[in-house]
């Protein structure tokens, strides 16, 4: 099996991964609960976890680093807990449904959206950044690349407007965080969020926030801390505030692995040749019969995601026959990026996803090319 699909998740981690997940299971308890080891060992693991993520997002204070499942309950504490009625959201088309459908369920409670319009020559339409601002705009909740097509987003430049305008600064890093350096102080993020399963290379079931100070968020989910058993209501300082129930503490040790192994290797690197394996392709495929490739390729600063279509065929089909006859495993269909599909006009047919990580080949790569140059010849 050629597997080209880490935009969903990277399958293949670094054996320190599996090692510190497996080592977690047979040696840690629950943290902060009790005063014996394995307990204690846990709370070590999640507080240096928490250091190491609040470093490598240039984040602050390392309490404000609080882990979820992944970038989607991160995003909803973000939105739900950010925002109420008759407050007003700037968002993007490039948005993944972990986006969209929080912000449309604050709509139905009295939030107003706008959303900023995007081109395939152009990208994002920045200039139209300050007609959709409103009196009531309080926060810009956006994506910095689209799972679809790879495209970035400006986030300096989004940061910037958010700034000159007191505004909140909510980002989705599921695709660009271990692939991109994302300065949260820089750009003036007041929450990025984010998924440990994808380019940070830890295990699904991971992932987090990271809360510029002085942000305030209203917890999502109610439980058990540890602390402050008597308080009827969540503590209101973090990372208790935002953490209820007991963590997954061993897939925390397997991401501080995966993160540990990327700052070890290098950022730059890995990237390197993540967008070296989709250019290879890129370039060998664009001009083939039938082939229709969606985003700006030609932007070297993008995510290592080659979004295509053959033909008319459904892009489901496409899939299907590429991993029935080749072995070589793509995502096909809507990708939860509806807004996306409407721009990009191909509702219906979906599109083909291939994505990469460093740990593919260039063999594995020719393989997916002489596939495509196969079902383009035979129509």
């Amino acid at each position: 099996m050629i597997y080209l699909d880490n935009a969903a998740t990277s399958q293949k981690k670094p054996q320190s991964v599996y090692d510190a997940v497996l080592y977690a299971m047979g040696h840690m308890g629950n943290a902060g609960r009790t005063a014996y080891g394995a307990s204690h060992a846990s709370s070590k693991t999640i507080f240096e976890t928490r250091e190491l993520l609040t470093k490598f997002f240039h984040g602050g204070p390392v309490s404000n680093c609080i882990f979820t499942k992944n970038s989607t309950e991160s995003l909803n504490i973000a939105i739900q807990g950010s925002l109420q009625k008759g407050d007003h959201v700037i968002s993007t088309v490039m948005e993944h449904n972990s986006v969209l459908r929080p912000l449309y369920a604050m709509e139905k409670r009295g939030v107003e959206l706008s959303f900023l319009p995007y081109t395939e020559e152009d990208g994002l339409q920045y200039e139209k950044l300050e007609s959709l601002l409103q009196k009531n705009t309080k926060a810009v909740v956006c994506t910095h690349a689209s799972n679809l097509t790879g495209d970035m987003v400006d986030l300096e430049r989004m940061g910037e407007f958010a700034r000159k305008h007191g505004l909140l600064f909510i980002v989705d890093a599921s695709q660009t965080a271990g692939v991109y350096e994302i300065d949260c102080k820089k750009w003036g993020i007041s929450i990025l969020c984010f998924t440990g399963h994808k380019s940070l290379l830890g295990p699904q079931g991971t992932g987090g926030m990271v809360i510029q100070e002085g942000v305030s968020v209203t917890p999502l989910s109610y439980g058990g801390t540890g602390v402050e058993s008597y308080n009827q209501d969540m503590p209101l300082e973090n990372p208790n505030h935002l953490e209820a129930g007991t963590l997954n503490v061993h897939g925390i040790a397997g991401l501080h692995a995966g993160v540990e192994y990327i700052m070890e290797t290098g950022m730059e690197t890995i990237r390197t040749r993540e967008l070296m394996l989709m250019e290879r392709m890129y370039d060998a495929i664009k001009d083939l019969s039938g082939i229709r490739v969606y985003g700006n390729l030609e932007k070297k600063e993008r995510c290592p995601i080659l979004c295509l279509n053959l033909y008319d065929y459904d892009s489901a089909a496409v899939s299907d026959e590429l991993f029935t006859r080749f072995g070589i495993v793509t995502r096909p269909g809507g990708h939860c990026a509806p807004l996306m599909h409407i721009a990009l006009n191909n509702v219906e047919q979906g599109s083909v996803r291939f994505s990469f990580s460093h740990f593919n080949t260039e063999e594995e790569v020719d393989q997916a090319i002489r596939a495509m140059e196969i079902l383009s010849k035979e129509g």
